[in-house]
């Protein structure tokens, strides 16, 4: 697999394995306004991987498509951040995982729709301006939560806790990236620090760091996930409807 080939399929199960968590919240989120916006956010997410996970199969050259790259690996061939695949857990949680990854995702699109590859920065460019949705919307929320009442900001300090130690994954160095993450995470810091800090919102120490989804290496919640996403395609293999 070129080194080309594997970084786009780790985007292509960052957007997939997003797109499924984000999907769960579909007619159980607390208002119908957030019903809607995180269903959208979903289905951008599901976009994205959908480009990724073709191109990753065409520049693999086996023959396998989107689809097959999403039902028909195991967990250990997943390569995506385990911050997608935490359980959501209550909508603060859910608002802070949105908050971290989203400001990720709107710097590297908007950074990779500069690149040479044609095929890579068209995906890119278009998901930049999707990310850039779903920023907002968890700023947005993010500064409702924080600087709201006394429970909803402790519950969102809680989840900004939480959720913390998994961001440090996003920004792990790979010089021969097409885009190296490692550059985004000053202006990562500044954008996310800056929210937070406005939301009344502390910022976490540094500390422990969980590390491995770029090596196949993930938390028991990415196997449910798949267990339920992946049934349908592996019980009727070759189904048509």
């Amino acid at each position: 697999m070129t080194t080309e080939c594997g970084y786009v399929l780790q985007l292509g199960d960052d957007a997939l394995v997003a797109a499924q968590r984000t999907a769960e919240w579909c007619a159980r989120a607390p208002l119908l306004e957030l019903d809607v916006a995180l269903a959208n956010i979903a289905l951008d997410q599901l976009g994205q991987a959908r480009h990724l996970l073709a191109y990753a199969g065409r520049l693999q050259g086996a023959g396998r498509d989107e689809d097959d790259l999403a039902y028909l690996r195991e967990e250990s061939e997943f390569r995506n951040v385990q911050l997608v695949e935490l359980p959501n857990g209550d909508f603060a949680r859910t608002t802070a995982k949105t908050l971290f990854f989203g400001a990720y995702q709107n710097l590297l699109y908007t950074g990779l729709s500069a690149v040479a590859d044609p095929v890579l920065a068209g995906i890119a460019g278009k998901a930049a301006k999707e990310t850039r949705y779903h920023l907002d919307h968890a700023v947005i929320w993010t500064l409702r939560l924080g600087d709201g009442t006394a429970e909803s900001h402790r519950r969102m300090q809680t989840a900004v806790d939480e959720i913390w130690p998994y961001t440090h994954e996003l920004f792990e160095p790979a010089p021969a990236a097409p885009l190296d993450p490692a550059t985004l995470k000053p202006r990562w810091n500044r954008l996310v620090e800056g929210v937070l800090a406005r939301a009344t919102l502390s910022r976490p120490e540094d500390g422990w760091a969980p590390t491995g989804g770029r090596r196949g290496v993930h938390t028991e919640a990415l196997g449910h996930l798949l267990a339920e996403f992946q049934h349908l395609r592996r019980a009727h293999p070759g189904a048509r409807w």
